[in-house]
């Protein structure tokens, strides 16, 4: 454990002069094993550290006034702020220690806002009543619950719906997992209703019909395979009305209803390969594709205050399109001219019915938001995200798309971001990041502290979609389920022999990193692949699918045995502890990385402690940084910060000799 002051290094033999240039890890910060960081590499890499973009939120529902997410210049978190024109002032109104996951204001009149929030990533989301200057706050959920909420139109009541949180990892643990539904005035916290308590997890999407009458939900449990129901918002009586008897399991997902009450708008991927646009009518039990001419999955969407016009946001092999519909007619209308970007969020403006907000990033920028006003085609900036005077984001890399065979032939896909070939002329060492999901997908997007790989150490990035990313169709999705989980670290496998075959990259220098299930896929990746990389570095990573499932928390564990296979079988349990990584550590013969939230409840932190045990049986180099206030990933910026720069330590060390 890594906590070095002037007096420890004159205790240990080493210079004042050391102990001042050298970075210690913050007291949040467990840094076991992992070098002395140099001043020195910590302001090399300042520059990429602090981007600051901006992110829409919410219109005011009665003014021209918005909501934006915001990063301050020294702060750790983002906060949110009041935009009240473009170009305007961020008036800030939250300053918690801790980051608002959810916030909306009073549908009515915005008199006051409601806002969720965590403690150290625990993921125990509480639900509060704040004022609009954010000096005042209510509780109005359960603190030992994860919690979420949604507004009535009339505005006078929230519906929080809440699921228990056990600390599985430390020994809670619950058999049978409902989700509670509670109907509760913000204003008079102590009138609630227990509305319904809804058998297992995965329930979300809640949206009142415009009459509050009906709530509509859906039971996710896979994205291939969930449930609409509409819920009695007076009695709590559900009725399932999708997918139809008969018909096969599909994905549904994202409500919004027509002014009328009749039309629920949703997307499913019933009727083919990819998630469309379509709409379940309440009277027929009809259900009507409206983007069945588009061949890529339809992301989100949003019905305008007059309920004339759907905009979506279509998901076009990794790059984000928006397209236009009316309603009336179902048809589609010319496709908006919106800057290229990944589009974030989204919603109609009450008090001018075109316009429509949204937030953008892109290779070169960390985030703006915009909006447009569909009946002039005007759109209007309204941030400038801030970058470090020395920084030309026009300067950073836009990727290639790379296409190859698999295995067993299957086409995937990859991005890659190459260095200047001028600045570093030759062949690059590569990055090979794989997402997290498994259910994600590497899209076109600013990529951040990364560009230092790219525009500082000369380190291509290649980002994979392995089989059972998101973005390729259903069928696509569901090849890596259950007893086919190697079949996408093979693939991972392909795009590291892939490599060679490349005229700028080094096939004798690769590292892999990823999150979440992207850390299970550095790690068999490092058990597979070990003469063909040079280090491995596992965040926040699955490293026994046996231990990840016993361990999780419980109102997951069902939804995971979905994706993974049921543990409790004993020929999956079989499979499940023949391919951990954990248990086969001793192939991992070089340098690994671990980084780890203690107070994770997905992917816990005993899934880091134990694989850094196994393989320092290996006599190989393992980094371990865990964090005492973090959960499934750093959110705060001291912390990430740190991580950094052992990163880039890790990587000056595996890929640059």
């Amino acid at each position: 454990m890594l906590r070095i002051s002037a007096i420890a290094a004159l205790a240990m033999g080493l210079s004042v002069a050391f102990a001042q240039d050298i970075v210690a890890p913050n007291t949040n910060l467990k840094a076991d094993g992992i070098p002395a960081i140099s001043k020195a590499i910590a302001d090399k890499v300042a520059l990429y550290t602090d981007f600051r973009g901006n992110g829409f939120v919410q219109w005011h529902p009665k003014e021209p006034t918005m909501l934006v997410r915001h990063r301050e210049a020294g702060a750790n978190i983002p906060q949110i702020y009041v935009l009240r024109k473009p170009g305007g002032a961020l008036e800030k109104i939250t300053d918690f220690s801790e980051i608002v996951s959810q916030v909306a204001y009073e549908p009515r009149q915005g008199k006051y806002l409601v806002i969720s929030k965590d403690t150290g990533g625990n993921e125990a989301t509480q639900v509060y009543r704040m004022s609009l200057d954010g000096k005042e706050t209510t509780l109005l959920s359960k603190s030992d619950e994860r919690s979420g909420f949604s507004w009535n139109h009339k505005g006078d009541r929230i519906l929080i719906s809440a699921v228990p949180l056990d600390k599985t990892a430390t020994g809670g643990k619950r058999d049978n997992v409902i989700t509670q539904l509670t109907l509760v005035d913000p204003v008079h916290p102590e009138s609630k209703q227990t509305l319904a308590d809804l058998p297992g997890g995965g329930w979300g999407n809640f949206k009142f019909a415009h009459n509050d009458a009906t709530i509509a939900a859906i039971q996710y449990r896979t994205p291939n395979d969930s449930d609409v129901f509409l819920i009695n918002a007076k009695t709590g009586q559900r009725k399932k009305v999708l997918p139809a008897k008969g018909a096969p399991a599909a994905g549904f997902s994202g409500f919004e209803w027509s002014k009328d009450n009749r039309r629920l708008f949703l997307t499913t991927n019933q009727g083919g390969e990819f998630s469309e646009l379509a709409y379940y009518d309440t009277k027929t039990g009809k259900l009507t594709v409206l983007s069945r001419h588009i061949p890529w999955d339809i992301e989100n969407f949003s019905l305008s205050e007059d309920g004339k016009r759907l905009l979506a946001i279509v998901n076009a092999n990794g790059q984000d399109e928006a397209h236009l519909f009316d309603v009336a007619t179902g048809k589609e209308l010319p496709r908006p001219a919106l800057p290229a970007g990944a589009i974030g969020g989204g919603e109609w403006n009450a008090s001018a019915k075109s316009q429509f907000a949204y937030s953008l990033n892109s290779p070169q920028s960390p985030g703006d938001v915009y909006s447009l006003d569909v009946a002039t085609g005007k759109t209007q900036r309204w941030t400038t995200a801030w970058a470090p005077a020395g920084i030309d984001l026009n300067s950073f890399a836009s990727p290639e798309l790379v296409q190859i065979k698999s295995f067993d032939g299957l086409p995937i896909s990859a991005w890659l971001f190459l260095p200047d070939a001028k600045k570093f002329p030759g062949k690059r060492p590569v990055l090979v990041s794989f997402h997290g999901g498994p259910e994600g997908q590497s899209t076109v997007r600013f990529m951040g502290r990364t560009n230092y790989y790219l525009n500082e150490m000369g380190i291509a990035v290649l980002l994979p979609n392995v089989r059972g990313s998101s973005g390729y169709g259903k069928r696509f999705l569901d090849l890596d389920n259950g007893f086919n989980r190697k079949d996408s670290v093979k693939d991972g496998g392909a795009f590291l022999s892939w490599v060679g075959s490349h005229p700028s990259l080094d096939a004798e220098r690769i590292a892999v990193t990823g999150g979440s299930y992207g850390g299970y896929m550095s790690l068999a990746t490092a058990v597979d692949y070990s003469p063909l990389i040079r280090g491995s570095i596992d965040i926040v990573g699955i490293s026994n699918f046996v231990t990840f499932l016993n361990n999780t928390e419980s109102y997951r564990r069902d939804l995971r045995r979905v994706e993974y296979g049921d543990e409790r079988e004993p020929k999956m349990r079989e499979f499940h502890e023949k391919i951990a990584p954990l248990n086969n550590a001793a192939a991992i013969q070089k340098p690994l990385f671990v980084v780890q939230g203690k107070n994770d409840p997905r992917v816990p932190y005993t899934e880091a402690e134990q694989m850094v045990a196994a393989v320092r049986k290996n006599g190989v180099a393992v980094w371990y940084l865990l964090a005492d206030n973090e959960g499934h990933g750093f959110r705060r910026k001291a912390n990430a910060d740190y991580e950094f720069y052992a990163t880039v330590k890790f990587l000056e060390t595996t890929l640059l000799p």
